[in-house]
């Protein structure tokens, strides 16, 4: 093959190269011809293609000479002859050029020949004359398979150029043409009253905070306050210097927008869903499994929360700021030596992979809020977690053999002589009586004022000889504590329970000479009082007596409140109200439901046409004879049994507003005692246990179903 200038872009007309000038132009400057083939049509196409060069003689030396290209286009070459563009077309290019090439024009002296109007665009746009350049005859399939033929051209006939079109691939064709005119951006941000564009990350903080403006929080000073430092923090200069007051901010289009997004995804098909579930699912496949000692075990939450604005619970100082967006860069991988590395995503790497069997977690990064560390770990349901939950609750058990001692032991403790003691003997009465936690298990984030029973200061309580426990109480009572602090995740506590004289005498003695800010049990501090404890009992620490008393309180509670004659609906509605004493116990508080009053309000509806419907029955009843009498009677002990079910209903919700049960039945309660309740009484555990708490409690439902003996705590 003859070289070809490297200054020159040049394209294939199936028989040999055809090169053009660097400028794309249509002007043929050389034919560099490969092995011609023995066919009529290739043998005419190069007396064409030689008849053109000289034609063009004098404009291929102004293209030369014009020329500034560094390199050759270089088309894909086709794999057969049949497969080459017919009439003159230019082939496709590879690489990074364009599917269609399409040299510019340029201009030519006029021809007093006819130009070619071929069926291609591309025929359109070459620089001959129907006369010069005829297309090859086409070939029949049979043709193509046999040998090439020999026999002489015919110049004299005139061909129809092919009415065959090259096939596009549907992704290189965006027929934008069909699609419906997208609708102008309606969604906005105003600024005292005047639209703004915003930049992305100070547009996505916008969608953060449109998200509450429903909810308390936005009327809050502190959220307002923090959320507002933050914001500016990804602002643009531009954006800094216009939008200084939040109350100037208009975000009610992005709630608008963000609630038609809820509602469009609430209107979903069925089938639409069931993609999504099929999606998640095929996620918790991939990603929800982690092999242990060979078993495939579930992973909890393989989902890194989203950024958004960090919301706190009571009130908490923070509330308000930004909960950036966590990068492989932020997330420690922890696996097997022997085991695969998950990928990071491309253009990311992880910011440390390591191989720690001591621990439990298999992903760990740092949050930006508090500066704490998260963590993914394996579901509830595994073994690992599973055999912790069963020693927590032994060894719970094992206490309720020997709190008699130990409450002995604290109450001599109360007189002793030396006060570390005493306040250690002090501290130990509320952790055992009010359940209360340890303290001094401050947050990363020292700003966040939280206290337990050993970090209690000043403050904190007050003393009164003689006071009502609560509004509604007629008479006072001796010896009276009043609790109010900030308790963990900045739950406020607040609490007041008549006391030992004893302790009511101590808390006077270490409260002298103290003011606010100083600790009520200076000489005190977690770690020495779980060193005492282990002294008493082993494996015993100040978590221990939280699980303890939640697990008695729910026993004596089912023992005092369950008949074994009422029917499922009573029966659940005495479980619950026995789970809402461990509920309180615990300070396991929530805010009411925005939808508590409207749920309410349907609930009472049906209240009200169940009456009507009972009513209807009744008078039914009263005139039914002989067969009828029978139905009916049937008729109004169904009706009448739904409008008892519905009473329970409304007296359980008005209960529960303010009460979470659902975290001491997963954490503190020993769930054989509810397994066992269930089992007795012949009410269904899908009644009071979610499918999460029977995957956790998998081992505690087997051991208390298949056991002939009753459990007992």
């Amino acid at each position: 093959m003859s070289p070809v200038s490297s200054h020159n872009h040049h394209h294939s007309n199936g028989n040999g190269t055809t090169t053009y000038d660097s400028n794309g132009n249509d002007e043929i400057k050389q034919e560099v011809k490969e092995e011609p083939m023995l066919s009529d049509d290739n043998a005419t196409f190069a007396e064409i293609m030689k008849s053109s060069k000289k034609k063009n003689k004098n404009k291929r030396k102004a293209a030369e000479s014009g020329s500034d290209s560094e390199g050759e286009y270089k088309p894909e070459k086709k794999k057969s002859a049949s497969s080459s563009k017919k009439n003159g077309k230019k082939g496709e290019s590879d690489g990074d050029e364009s599917d269609d090439y399409k040299p510019e024009k340029k201009k030519q002296k006029k021809s007093n020949k006819k130009k070619n109007r071929g069926s291609s665009d591309e025929e359109s746009d070459a620089d001959y004359s129907e006369e010069d350049v005829k297309p090859p005859k086409k070939k029949s399939k049979t043709s193509e398979k046999s040998k090439p033929s020999t026999s002489s051209a015919k110049k004299d006939v005139k061909k129809e150029p092919s009415k065959k079109k090259v096939k596009e691939e549907a992704e290189d064709v965006w027929e934008w043409w069909k699609e419906d005119k997208k609708p102008d951006d309606h969604v906005h941000f105003k600024y005292n009253g005047e639209r703004m564009k915003l930049s992305l990350e100070a547009e996505e903080c916008a969608t953060f905070y449109a998200g509450v403006l429903d909810h308390e929080y936005s009327t809050m000073d502190a959220f307002n306050k923090n959320f507002m430092k933050d914001w500016r923090k990804v602002m643009t200069t531009g954006e800094r210097e216009r939008i200084v007051d939040l109350k100037k901010c208009d975000f009610r289009a992005i709630d608008v927008y963000q609630k038609e997004q809820r509602e469009i995804r609430k209107a979903m098909t069925k089938e639409e869903k069931l993609k999504i579930k099929e999606e998640k699912e095929g996620e918790v496949k991939i990603y929800g499994i982690a092999v242990i000692d060979g078993h495939r075990q579930k992973i909890a939450n393989f989902r890194i929360e989203p950024p958004g604005v960090f919301r706190g619970r009571g009130g908490h100082p923070k509330m308000g700021m930004l909960k950036r967006r966590i990068r492989p860069e932020d997330v420690i991988i922890n696996c097997g030596k022997d085991s695969e590395i998950p990928k990071p995503p491309p253009g990311h790497k992880w910011k440390e992979v390591r191989h720690d069997n001591t621990v439990t977690w298999l992903c760990s990064w740092t949050e930006s809020v508090l500066g704490q560390n998260k963590y993914i770990m394996l579901n509830p349901s595994s073994k690992i977690k599973g055999e912790k939950d069963y020693e927590k609750y032994e060894t719970a058990r094992r206490l309720k053999k020997k709190i008699g001692g130990i409450r002995e032991r604290y109450t001599e403790d109360f007189k002793s002589k030396e006060m570390r003691i005493r306040q250690r003997a002090t501290a130990l009465y509320f952790i055992d009586k009010l359940a209360l936690r340890a303290g001094n298990e401050k947050d990363v984030d020292e700003s966040a004022d939280t206290v337990g029973c050993c970090s209690l200061r000043y403050e904190h309580i007050k003393l009164f000889d003689s006071a009502k426990l609560n509004d509604t109480d007629k008479k006072e009572k001796e010896f009276v504590v009043e609790f109010d602090f900030l308790g963990k995740d900045s739950i406020r506590y607040y609490n007041r329970v008549a006391v030992e004289k004893r302790v009511f005498k101590n808390l006077k003695l270490f409260m002298e000479n103290k003011k606010a800010g100083d600790d009520l049990f200076d000489r005190l501090d977690t770690a020495t009082l779980n060193e005492h404890l282990r002294s008493l009992m082993d494996g015993l620490t100040v978590k221990v007596f939280r699980t303890y008393n939640a697990s008695i309180t729910l026993q004596d509670q089912l023992l005092k409140l369950t008949n074994p004659k009422d029917n499922v609906a009573a029966k659940i509605l005495s479980y619950n109200r026995a789970n809402r004493q461990v509920a309180i116990l615990c300070n396991h508080q929530r805010a009411v439901s925005k939808t508590f009053d409207q749920s309410m309000e349907k609930l009472e509806q049906k209240i009200k046409d169940k009456k009507k419907e009972v009513k209807e029955a009744e008078e039914a009843l009263k005139h039914a004879r002989g067969a009828e009498k029978e139905k009916a009677q049937k008729k109004y002990d169904r009706l009448k049994e739904q409008l008892k079910k519905l009473k329970i209903s409304r007296t359980d919700k008005d209960e529960n507003k303010q009460i979470a049960l659902g975290t001491s039945k997963l954490n503190y309660i020993d769930p054989r005692i509810t397994v066992a309740w269930c089992k007795k009484y012949e009410v269904p555990l899908e009644k009071v246990f979610t499918k999460t708490h029977r995957e956790k409690f998998r081992w505690a439902i087997d051991m208390t179903m298949t056991s002939d003996e009753e459990f007992v705590f």
